[in-house]
């Protein structure tokens, strides 16, 4: 206590609150990085979220539109591409971060409903992930300007495996790579002819029970 007062009498009181103000920001600031994962992985629980925030603004004041790939992540900056794989079944999706959340404990992110089904863990709803944090978003391997994607994968014969399945019905069928610092991944597309045939293939595999995505590639 007494060191506490002779503390008081040396600074003046405006300056100690400044310092206790600088004090709290610090610990609270660095309470914040421990949501950002050791080496760009961060492995936990995901959830998804739908109809009810659909076309309501999020944290990032954009509109929440859930046909978007992108996710809530307490911490990570706005505009942060991640990879999402499910431990369960192997498929992965490539998010945007534009939300808060998962306010719910031992959660590390909240999907898109279309992220969700890409993973396919709609009926489950809560299932582990790994997030790999993606500093830029890698090339990819060359290929049709539009293309639908099957699936994606970590592992190259659980896409090989697709590609041959999905070979019987269209011509075209390729594996675009993404690989990152700690981790490759298989994505399987077919490539179409203009935006309108990417569409009208997307129909008729969603048809047949396959989860899709119509992409224009760069």
């Amino acid at each position: 206590m007494d060191r506490f007062q002779s503390v008081m009498k040396k600074y003046p009181v405006p300056l100690i609150y400044c310092l206790i103000i600088c004090l709290l920001a610090l610990m609270f600031s660095c309470s914040r990085t421990r949501y950002i994962p050791r080496g760009n992985i961060q492995t936990g629980l995901a959830s998804w979220y739908g109809p009810d925030f659909h076309g309501k603004k999020t944290s990032s004041q954009e509109i929440y539109n859930m046909y978007e790939l992108t996710a809530a992540h307490k911490s990570l900056p706005f505009g942060t591409y991640v990879m999402v794989t499910n431990l369960d079944n192997g498929k992965s999706v490539r998010v945007r971060i534009n939300d808060r959340g998962p306010f719910v404990r031992g959660r590390i992110i909240d999907l898109s409903y279309a992220a969700a089904r890409v993973l396919d863990m709609i009926g489950q709803g809560v299932v582990r992930v790994r997030i790999e944090v993606l500093s830029r978003i890698p090339r990819a391997k060359s290929g049709p300007r539009f293309s639908v994607q099957v699936g994606a994968f970590v592992s190259r014969e659980n896409a090989e495996a697709l590609k041959l399945q999905i070979q019987k019905i269209y011509q075209n069928v390729y594996i675009s790579t993404i690989e990152t610092s700690n981790q490759v991944y298989y994505r399987v597309r077919i490539g179409a002819k203009s935006l309108a045939s990417a569409h009208e293939m997307a129909r008729e595999l969603f048809k047949q029970g396959f989860t899709v995505i119509v992409l224009e590639e760069s």
